[in-house]
C-alpha cells in the first residue's frame, strides 16, 4: 500500500502534536505517532495516555487505506532535513516496513502494530458542551497560565479552573501566593458548570491556538474534555476535584488605590530586585503622596537600591511587602498602559487589575504581601 504526501505539511503537522509526547513513557507504543490513511486523508495522533493530540491531512494520491504506528524521533528527525516535495510512503502490513522515498534517497524503518495504540476515551451521555473563539481561550490561558501551582497536596491547584455560567465564563488560576480571575462575556454557557484543565494540556493548547482562528469546540464531563479546533483536536484528563471559592479569597472595599503606568513601574522592579536578598526576593512598596518609593536590600551581602516613580496616590501614607519576582509576572501578564494597585493594610493581599478593561472583559490579578522587617 502506498501514499504520497507533501513532507512540509507533513513535518508541520507532527511537529504540532508531538508536544504530547513524554521523553520516557511507560509504554513502548506511546513513543509513536499513529499513522492512519482512509479515504484519502492522513489523520495523525499522538498521546502520553492522559492527553491525546490528533490532526489530519489530505495525501496527493493513495492506494488503499492502511494503519501503522512510527517511532516519533525518527520520524521527526528524518523529515526535518527535507526540503518542500512529495514523499512516497509504502507500508506493507505483513512485515511492518515502511519504505519512504524522495527525490534523491529513501529511508526504511520498521514501524509498530497499530492495533497496540491505546484508543481515546469517549465522553459519557452527562457531557457539557460549550463554545469559545481560538483567540479568547488564547488569551484566558495566556493569562492564567503562569499562576497555577505545582502541589502534590493539592492537585486542584495544579490548572486552570474553568467557572462557566449562563453570563460568562472564567478563567482562574492560583498557587496560594497569586491569583488569577479573567471573565469573559463574549461567551457563557447554557448551564452552570466546572472543569479543571490540567497544566500540560494548557500548554499545548497555547502553543497550538496561535494558529487557529475561528471557533473551539469544548465538550467535557466528570474525567475527561475534548477540545476540537479547525485543525487540530485534544481529548484530556481533567483534575477531579473541587476547586476552592476563590471570590472569598479577594478583597473588597480597598481604601488605597494607586494608578500607574504599568511599563515605568516594571522597567524599575526589573532593577531594584537586583538588589533584593536573593533567597526571598522581598520588595517594599512605600506610598505617600502621588509617589511610590520601590526599595530592595540584601543585608548578607550590603548592597541595596531605591527608586522613585510618580503615580496617582492620593491616601495616607503606607508600606508593603512583595515578592519581586511574583509582582514582575503579573505585571507582564496585565495588558494595557496604566495599572491600578488596590490595597487594604500590609497584611492583606494587594489587587491589580488593568485602568481600562480590554472589551468583554473584567481581568483581576491579586498577591500576597510578604512581612516587612521594619
Amino acid at each position: 500500500m502506498k501514499f504520497v504526501i507533501s513532507s512540509t505539511a507533513l513535518f508541520s503537522h507532527l511537529q504540532a502534536i508531538g508536544r504530547v509526547i513524554n521523553s520516557k513513557n511507560t509504554l513502548p507504543i506511546l513513543d509513536c505517532f499513529l499513522f492512519e490513511v482512509n479515504e484519502g486523508v492522513l489523520s495523525l495522533t499522538a498521546s502520553d495516555n492522559e492527553t491525546t493530540m490528533s490532526t489530519s491531512l489530505e495525501v496527493i494520491e493513495s492506494d488503499g487505506n492502511c494503519r501503522f504506528a512510527i517511532n516519533a524521533k525518527t520520524i521527526q528527525d528524518a523529515l526535518k532535513e527535507i526540503p518542500e516535495q512529495p514523499l512516497t510512503f509504502g507500508f506493507n502490513p505483513d512485515t511492518l516496513e515502511i519504505l519512504v522515498q524522495y527525490m534523491n534517497g529513501r529511508y526504511s524503518v520498521v514501524a509498530q502494530n497499530a492495533d497496540e495504540y491505546p484508543i481515546p476515551v469517549t465522553l459519557g451521555e452527562t457531557a457539557v458542551h460549550v463554545e469559545m473563539e481560538a483567540s479568547t481561550l488564547l488569551n484566558g490561558i495566556n493569562r492564567a497560565l503562569f499562576a497555577t501551582a505545582d502541589d502534590e497536596l493539592r492537585p486542584v491547584m495544579n490548572g486552570i479552573y474553568f467557572d462557566i455560567t449562563t453570563e460568562d465564563i472564567t478563567m482562574v488560576a492560583s498557587d496560594g501566593h497569586k491569583l488569577v480571575r479573567n471573565k469573559n462575556f463574549a461567551t457563557k454557557g447554557n448551564e452552570k458548570a466546572a472543569f479543571i484543565l490540567p497544566k500540560k494540556p494548557a500548554t499545548l493548547l497555547k502553543n497550538l491556538l496561535g494558529k487557529e482562528q475561528g471557533s473551539v469546540s469544548i465538550d467535557f464531563d466528570d474525567r475527561n474534555a475534548t477540545f476540537t479546533m479547525p485543525n487540530y483536536r485534544m481529548v484530556c484528563r481533567l483534575i477531579e476535584g473541587r476547586y476552592p471559592n476563590y471570590n472569598s479569597v479577594i478583597p473588597q472595599n480597598n481604601p488605597h488605590k494607586v494608578t500607574i503606568d504599568r511599563a515605568i513601574l516594571l522597567s524599575a522592579l526589573k532593577r531594584v530586585s537586583v538588589f533584593s536578598s536573593q533567597a526571598s526576593s522581598l520588595i517594599k512598596l512605600r506610598l505617600q503622596d502621588n509617589q511610590l518609593v520601590l526599595s530592595g536590600q540584601d543585608i548578607d551581602f550590603s548592597t541595596s537600591a531605591e527608586e522613585t516613580i510618580n503615580c496617582s496616590y492620593s491616601g495616607s501614607p503606607m508600606s508593603i511587602g512583595f515578592k519581586a519576582t511574583f509582582l514582575i509576572d503579573i505585571l507582564n501578564n496585565i495588558s494595557g498602559q496604566d495599572v491600578i494597585i488596590e490595597l487594604a493594610d500590609p497584611s492583606r493581599a494587594g489587587v491589580l487589575v488593568p485602568a481600562e478593561q480590554e472589551e468583554n472583559e473584567d481581568l483581576l490579578m491579586l498577591l500576597m504581601p510578604m512581612m516587612l522587617n521594619d
